[in-house]
């Protein structure tokens, strides 16, 4: 496994360019070692079950795919949210999941005490994560809607961008909530939308959230929003 301290955010190589981005959000390193941190054995087994449901959900002929959804390592993000309850300040206690899928990584974060909100704008995704949630009888909250906030469409230098079109009302109106009262916000990005993920962060988030992003195989990625330097 790279160790995640390296100097490499999503396939870009060096600091400089991923902080164009905004100088509100600083890069966190989590130590590599945390790849060989074991699961306990109830969230292992959970874990299996659930990427045999979601083998199942990809290998049917009778719907169309949903080409959107590609399921992530649960056991890395596991280690690392455990990593982040264990030694990070956090501003709440508030975790969402941008495009929760099967909400597997929010019934994990609930699983690990946090206050749990998915959003997903699948109405088949949605229901298969109603489910996983049932599965593991945790409390999280799902919602169908877009996970971008009202105007976050602009900070997209790429209209094409596959976050971008949903054309279902916004989640946060349905929540009575708004992306600054969340202090931890979760996202697996499309290969090419990582900018735009930190991006709508960094313009929305609070002072002091953290924003985990999970790029690809050993490639996941911590930043805290900073607050502005007052002059």
């Amino acid at each position: 496994m790279l160790p995640l301290c390296a100097p490499t955010f999503c396939g870009r190589t060096d600091f400089s360019t991923a902080l164009e981005v905004s100088a509100l959000i600083t890069p966190v390193a989590i130590p590599s070692e945390i790849d060989q941190w074991p699961l306990p054995s109830d969230i292992e087994q959970r874990v299996a079950t659930s990427l045999r449901r979601i083998e199942a959900f990809q290998d049917r002929w009778d719907r169309p795919q949903i080409e959107q959804f590609v399921a992530a390592d649960f056991r890395h993000v596991y280690q690392a949210l455990t990593w982040i309850k264990k030694t990070q300040s956090l501003i709440g206690n508030r975790f969402l999941e941008w495009g929760c899928g099967f909400a597997v990584v929010a019934s994990i974060a609930s699983q690990l005490g946090f206050d749990v909100i998915g959003i997903e704008s699948e109405r088949d995704l949605l229901r298969e994560g109603e489910l996983t949630v049932q599965q593991w009888n945790v409390p999280v909250e799902l919602i169908h809607g877009n996970f971008l906030p009202h105007g976050a469409e602009s900070l997209a230098e790429d209209p094409g961008l596959p976050s971008l079109g949903h054309a279902v009302p916004s989640a946060y109106e349905m929540l009575g909530l708004d992306l600054d009262d969340f202090a931890v916000v979760y996202a697996y990005p499309w290969p090419g939308e990582d900018d735009f993920h930190e991006s709508v962060f960094d313009h929305f988030a609070a002072a002091g959230a953290m924003l985990l992003l999970f790029c690809g195989p050993n490639d996941i990625r911590l930043w805290r929003k900073q607050q502005r330097a007052v002059r």
